[in-house]
């Protein structure tokens, strides 16, 4: 526990991340508003915190102002997955830069820290690889994944903008795939797709040839990154990649998951979705450099924690 407590303010906070970074933050001796929408967030993920008296859940939508006395901000609302983020396209791109306008404004008024929760898709499909922070990406602004992608990047704007302008202290992480226990069943993700495919015995559904990378990392792993990022100095701001640099081909995970779940499913091969990156892999020397981070949790022991939830939530 930290000595001193801090009143803080998780937007997403009953979201697959949100959560553990919720469950984090209480168990540090903070006093924690968690604020939800519940379009993706689920109450069912928070339920054990709702007892304790240093936890508090409010049901808002992130694009209509809130008026709060915090001293630090985590801005994690926001639809992450394809089939989440493309269901209401506009919806989604005004979460990311109205409600980026919203917490900066509280940040603003109050003079908290606050902290953006981009993601590796402001890469888009890149053309270098790793991608490290200097990288400016490869992004269609007109296609189906752009409400996700520019609204990111937009919402990275607009911190730095606030920072120029009213120096207000903020933080930006870049998070590439993150998986573990609360991740949503349905949300069309590779990792929760195949385990949820190979549990209930069904084909399992891999988009390309299955030779396109991807580099998974344990959700515990992240939310270490995001205490650390919220603690370094001031003058620290980012972007700074956090995910696991240990790339793995998208075929090569369903063939684990199979064998970690002693499935039998097979394995169906569909065509590659619009702007459906190649390679995603991120160079982590910033994080290590500046915040003593890597991540520890081994893909199979990760994998394990995953399947033990989701085969809970399934029976």
């Amino acid at each position: 526990m930290s000595g001193i407590k801090k009143r803080v303010l998780v937007t997403g906070g009953a979201g697959f991340l949100g959560s553990h970074l919720c469950e984090r933050l209480v168990a540090e001796g903070n006093d924690v508003l968690c604020v939800d929408n519940y379009f993706t967030g689920r109450k069912d993920n928070i339920a054990h915190l709702l007892s304790n008296p240093n936890f508090e859940a409010l049901r808002h939508d992130i694009t209509y102002p809130l008026h709060v006395e915090v001293d630090e901000i985590y801005n994690l609302a926001c639809p992450a997955s394809p089939v989440h983020y493309q269901f209401d396209p506009v919806q989604t791109t005004k979460t990311s830069v109205m409600g980026a306008i919203n917490v900066l404004g509280i940040a603003k008024r109050v003079g908290a820290k606050v902290f953006q929760a981009s993601t590796s898709e402001v890469y888009g499909d890149p053309t270098v690889h790793p991608q490290d922070e200097s990288y400016r990406g490869n992004v269609n602004p007109i296609g189906p994944r752009a409400c996700y992608d520019e609204g990111k990047r937009c919402a990275e704007t607009l911190f730095f903008d606030y920072l120029r302008q009213h120096q207000t202290r903020i933080k930006v992480v870049r998070i590439f795939n993150t998986y573990g226990p609360r991740m949503h069943p349905n949300d069309g993700r590779v990792v929760s797709n195949f385990i949820v495919q190979a549990l209930r015995g069904e084909d399992i559904t891999i988009y390309g040839d299955g030779m396109q990378t991807r580099a998974f990392c344990f959700v515990d792993d992240l939310i270490e990154g995001f205490v650390r990022m919220m603690g370094t100095p001031d003058d620290v701001v980012g972007p700074i990649n956090l995910g696991n640099p240990v790339e793995i081909p998208v075929r090569g995970l369903a063939e684990r998951v199979l064998s970690l779940t002693g499935g039998t499913s097979k394995l169906v091969f569909k065509p590659l979705p619009v702007d459906d990156p190649i390679q995603r892999c991120p160079d982590i020397s910033k994080a290590r450099a500046v915040l003593g981070w890597e991540p520890h949790v081994d893909l199979d022991a990760g994998l394990g924690r995953t399947i033990a939830y989701f085969r809970a939530l399934l029976v």
